[in-house]
């Protein structure tokens, strides 16, 4: 790897590092961001959505544009409206405006997609899933800082002081980039599809929102129907159009190939399992004795910190592996030590210390499924669709971190239990989820673990650097 690369891989690296921190950074914040700003909790909890929902929506779109107008571009676009919503973001006056900077910010999210797509196109088929395994490995380490150094930013600073350091750091890195990224790929021939990107984008964005608001809103209300009933609309619309579009956004000819498929399902299984497994260990870490183990944020945020950092450290070796093996056998091993780790979380969490050993696990098994998913898709793709390709799957896993949440508040809310307080010479009754609905939260985990067992399976087996590659790599449809 010559000295150019291993600046271009150092950037990315770092932005995505970056990304990671401030997304996690925002979480213990809410509750202070919802008293400073004297909202409710339905609305503040659209900090985080709004960036997730956006996010998802334009990684197909922003990765179509960079294979259309090269990688390079449309990355430093991107970068550009993060760092101009990062700093937005912290000099907010009401929560409509943070909010709206929120959604901005969410543009940068195609930065993740892009990267793994210029650093396909820039290093050797060997070298491809270790870098990759690197960048995946950074939402380990930043979502642990995030966790950890942000809970101490938002207690002792202020929440705004969290988004002015990451502005500064952004606009860094942004220099370099501008700097050091390269062009890369091949750009692809065609006319923007207008049509397909409103309608696809529309579509995605009505059923992201219809999933964040369910448990506020319930499944069959007319709230919740007047997004749901549209937004199906709209994609089952894209879909009959881009099968006759002159320049498709996404050609769904590219969902025949077999690894292609197998990845995308596989996403969006494990995003169903990475926020179903975040959401019921946060729910629970904090919720009082008995319910819970009664941690305090930082404390809750300290459990986890050590399964995330595991994650950069597994990231790379993973990656190697791939190389050696193939993507089938990791996506198989994934899918078991995950089972391993939701089972560990129903039988062993009575302290914080079983807990985090559990959470390593897990955490393990997770990452053992999003690396051979990407590597699956940039190495399954011709290099012109590459970009779209990453951008999709990044879009349907952010489908499935969508419902993860909506199965795990569903069960909460089903399964709970009184506690009851002294206060003021009497008594004070709260209810919280009790044991069953997080022994049910975990079960739903390990069905889904299976599932995907099932999926992986079917996997075309391939080993980068052997003779087969290319035999691999070739489009094999369904």
């Amino acid at each position: 790897m010559d000295r150019k690369t291993k600046e271009t891989l150092a950037i990315l690296i770092s932005v995505s590092l970056l990304v990671n921190y401030v997304e996690t950074m925002v979480v213990p914040a809410v509750p202070k961001i919802q008293e400073d700003f004297g909202t409710t909790s339905t609305l503040v909890a659209w900090v985080t959505s709004a960036f997730t929902i956006v996010g998802a929506a334009v990684s197909p779109v922003f990765g179509k544009l960079g294979d259309l107008y090269g990688k390079r571009k449309i990355y430093l676009l991107s970068m550009t409206f993060y760092t101009l919503a990062v700093v937005l973001a912290g000099f907010s006056p009401n929560i409509d405006f943070l909010i709206g900077a929120r959604a901005i910010q969410g543009l940068g999210f195609a930065m993740f997609p892009l990267s793994l797509a210029i650093i396909t196109d820039i290093l050797p088929p060997e070298m491809v899933a270790t870098a990759q395994g690197i960048i995946s490995g950074t939402m380990g380490i930043g979502t642990a800082l995030g966790l950890v150094v942000g809970a101490y930013i938002d207690q002792d600073l202020g929440w705004q002081y969290a988004f002015h350091i990451a502005f500064v750091i952004s606009l860094i890195l942004f220099f370099l980039a501008l700097k050091l990224v390269p062009e890369t790929g091949v750009r692809k021939k065609a006319v923007i599809d207008y049509i397909g990107f409103s309608t696809l984008t529309s579509g995605v964005i009505l059923l992201l929102v219809y999933l964040t608001q369910e448990s506020s809103w319930g499944w069959f209300s007319v709230s919740s129907l007047s997004l749901l009933l549209p937004g199906l609309a709209l994609l089952v619309l894209f879909g009959w159009y881009e099968t006759r579009a002159q320049s498709p956004v996404i050609e769904l000819r590219l969902m025949r190939i077999r690894n292609v498929m197998v990845a995308n399902l596989s996403g969006l299984i494990s995003g169903i399992m990475i926020l179903a497994l975040f959401y019921g260990v946060i729910y629970y870490t904090q919720l009082p004795r008995p319910f819970g183990l009664g941690l305090d944020i930082i404390s809750a945020g300290l459990t986890l910190a050590p399964s995330t950092l595991v994650m950069f450290v597994v990231g790379p070796l993973l990656g190697r592996m791939i190389n050696r093996v193939g993507p089938k056998p990791i996506l198989v091993f994934g899918s078991l030590v995950m089972i391993g780790g939701f089972y560990l979380m129903i039988v062993n969490r009575t302290t914080s210390l079983d807990v985090t050993l559990d959470t390593i696990v897990a955490m393990v098994g997770l990452l053992s499924l999003m690396i051979p998913i990407v590597n699956m898709i940039s190495v399954s793709l011709p290099p012109e669709d590459r970009g779209v390709g990453i951008g999709m799957n990044t879009l349907i896993r952010n489908i499935g971190s969508s419902v993860g949440p909506v199965i795990t508040t569903s069960i909460m809310s089903s399964y709970q239990g009184a506690y009851v307080l002294p206060f003021g010479g009497t008594y004070m009754v709260e209810i919280f989820p009790d044991s069953t609905a997080f022994d049910l939260i975990f079960a739903v985990g390990i069905i889904m673990a299976v599932v995907n067992i099932a999926v992986s399976l079917t996997t075309r087996n391939y080993r980068l650097g052997s003779r087969k590659v290319e035999e691999a790599k070739a489009p094999q449809v369904v």
